[in-house]
């Protein structure tokens, strides 16, 4: 926690309550991804680095949401009357110092925001904070009406004036204040609209009646952005890919051809890191320097060491370590396996539930049949082991050191350690059978 005022404690209030309706969705809005995480989780991660605490406003029946929010406390909105109503609920964890209201569905709001937010608020004489954005398209935001820097009033799209509506400086939602003046404000609020709500928004008024100075803290749009909508969701996951590739590149990682690379929120690549075109990274993968992941390749939940080459068209999958300077190469898919350094499998090959050692070569199309239709099990290869194509490895099952398994074979034995493993039947050749045979079938095909 990096609040700018360590003497004074800061609540976060996260309004998490909202429904999927707009969206068409039976998963709460909180709980829509961006960049392979929930909303809500991007929320808590940028709060958690400057608020002392956290607490989470949600609906009935959402356990889904309340589990994610743990271990911080949550809080149940049981009618939904409005965001000043929600931001009620949490009332009994506002606490000393200040509070602010953040909604799950304006998620990618930066903790360097929030800090100027904060500091904003701890300004000689300014009660009361909020975060103001100028989009490109203003379209139906609320309107910030401000005069000598200070915010005289919010205006609602629909009750603005053709002037009000041309000002380009719009609402975000968030306000931070002293948590006892917060909470006399929002029980201030009156639900005279034509919705019958209590809106955070009216406490703006409230802080302008009781004379204070409000301040408004511009931040980007992408960061601001509201997201209501299926077309809103690709829109701020645009905007977060485009921010995670930068970062990325800042960070000593090249792109190829950057706008093709999606990233997950959680991420990490180190430097000189090569990722080629069309690349998708999903939840909990690791990257280390000098690795090259090439062109249409998917990774998730996995570990690329140093100097491995990924790709093209391969398949990373939950629970693979790629070890120092090993290779994957086209069309190979790993899942729970641990690739030892230097050790290579670089065609058309399945790899499952498997313990590869190092400068192993696996050949193109073999297969690891870790699952009988009920269990998984293990396959265990050895150093310098060599596996010819096509094998078929039946687990469990076991190849010791520096042994040689034949091309096509099928493996249900153990294979000592030097040992050469054959497991295919016995060719035999039938002299001019095959003349003969290809002779009957283009006669049978001339005859019709």
């Amino acid at each position: 926690m990096t609040s700018p005022s360590a003497s004074r404690p800061a609540t976060a209030v996260l309004l998490a309550a909202g429904l999927g309706t707009r969206m068409k969705s039976s998963r709460p809005k909180a709980m829509q991804r961006l960049a392979g995480r929930p909303m809500l989780a991007h929320l808590i991660a940028s709060a958690s680095e400057v608020f002392d605490r956290l607490v989470v406003v949600i609906g009935p029946e959402m356990g889904d949401v309340a589990e994610l929010a743990a271990p911080y406390p949550v809080v149940i909105q049981h009618e939904r009357l409005g965001t000043a109503h929600a931001a009620l609920q949490a009332e009994a964890y506002f606490g000393d110092g200040d509070v602010a209201v953040l909604y799950a569905d304006n998620p990618l709001i930066s903790s360097e925001t929030l800090t100027r937010l904060l500091e904003a608020r701890h300004a000689p004489e300014v009660g009361l904070a909020l975060l103001a954005m100028r989009p490109a398209e203003p379209g139906r935001y609320g309107r910030v009406i401000a005069q000598d820097g200070l915010v005289e009033r919010i205006v609602e799209w629909a009750d603005a004036t053709p002037e009000e509506r041309a000002v380009d400086l719009c609402n975000a939602g968030v306000l931070c204040a002293d948590a006892a003046t917060f909470r006399r404000w929002l029980h201030s609020v009156k639900n005279d609209n034509a919705k019958g709500e209590f809106y955070l928004t009216d406490v703006v008024d409230c802080a302008v009646a009781d004379g204070v100075r409000v301040h408004a803290v511009e931040a980007a749009e992408d960061e601001l952005r509201g997201i209501n909508s299926r077309m809103e969701l690709a829109e701020a996951e645009a905007a977060l890919q485009a921010r995670l590739r930068q970062k990325a590149m800042e960070n000593g990682v090249t792109l190829v051809a950057p706008e093709t690379v999606f990233f997950c929120a959680d991420t990490t690549l180190a430097p000189d890191v090569l990722v080629e075109p069309h690349v998708v990274f999903g939840p909990g993968v690791t990257v280390e320097s000098g690795a090259e992941i090439r062109s249409f390749s998917q990774l998730e939940g996995c570990t690329v060491q140093k100097d491995a080459i990924i790709g093209p068209y391969a398949r990373l999958r939950a629970g693979t370590s790629i070890g120092t300077g090993a290779r994957v190469g086209n069309f190979v898919e790993v899942k729970n396996t641990t690739l030892g350094d230097g050790a290579k499998a670089n065609h058309l090959t399945y790899l499952g539930d498997a313990s590869i050692g190092a400068r192993s070569n696996i050949g193109a199309g073999t297969i690891t049949c870790n699952y009988d239709g009920f269990f998984k099990h293990k396959t265990t290869i050895g150093d310098r082991v060599f596996v010819g194509s096509n094998a078929i490895l039946v687990a469990p099952v076991s190849i010791g050191t520096n042994a040689l398994v034949a091309a096509g074979s099928v493996i249900t034995k153990d294979v000592p350690e030097d040992a050469m493993a054959f497991g295919r039947p016995r060719q035999e050749n039938k002299p001019e059978l095959g003349r003969r045979f290809k002779e009957t079938l283009n006669a049978r095909k001339e005859n019709g």
